[in-house]
């Protein structure tokens, strides 16, 4: 039996479903397996629209169309990474939440969504007016290096949470 709960974290980790993935044999694993391939679908995906803008990739193609194609795909797969990581989280709440990776991991994810807010709300509006440029706007190429940065720390901050859990108390 788990000992009475002294905060909200601990709350949420000794719920019914925090303990169930927690002493399952086969929950956690399988849940950060979908995690994890969802995760890197979401990376790829964007990493594509982003190797577009920073001119490093694709120049033959029109970043748009490419934002097209691979926009389903991202959303799908960061929605499926949400629920998985979700579950993750719930089943040792209150270890991530005094793990200063998982909250440098959260951080990313949040600048790297405010990066491609701003950039849809400014620079994109205006994407079939440079797009065909051999040279894309300094904003642009901005928004793409920016996204890959946060991308690759959310990364890096996610292996360390694994390798990290249980070290800070």
């Amino acid at each position: 039996m788990y000992p009475e709960p002294t905060n909200i974290w601990e709350r949420i980790e000794y719920s019914k479903l925090g303990t169930t993935i927690a002493e399952s044999t086969w929950m956690f694993p399988t849940i950060e397996t979908i995690h994890v391939i969802a995760l890197v679908t979401v990376i790829g995906t964007i990493a594509i629209v982003d190797l577009r803008l920073v001119g490093l990739h694709s120049r033959g193609h029109r970043v748009s169309l490419l934002a097209k194609d691979t926009l389903p795909w991202t959303w799908g797969a960061f929605a499926l990474a949400a629920i998985t990581g979700g579950l993750l989280w719930i089943s040792k709440a209150s270890s991530y939440m005094i793990n200063p990776y998982f909250l440098w991991k959260l951080v990313l994810l949040a600048l790297a969504g405010l990066n491609m807010m701003y950039f849809h709300l400014t620079t994109w509006r205006t994407v079939e007016h440079w797009e065909k440029d051999p040279t894309f706007p300094f904003a642009a190429k901005l928004a793409g290096w920016l996204s890959l940065v946060f991308w690759l720390g959310v990364v890096f901050c996610g292996r360390l949470i694994g390798f990290t859990l249980g070290i800070y108390y």
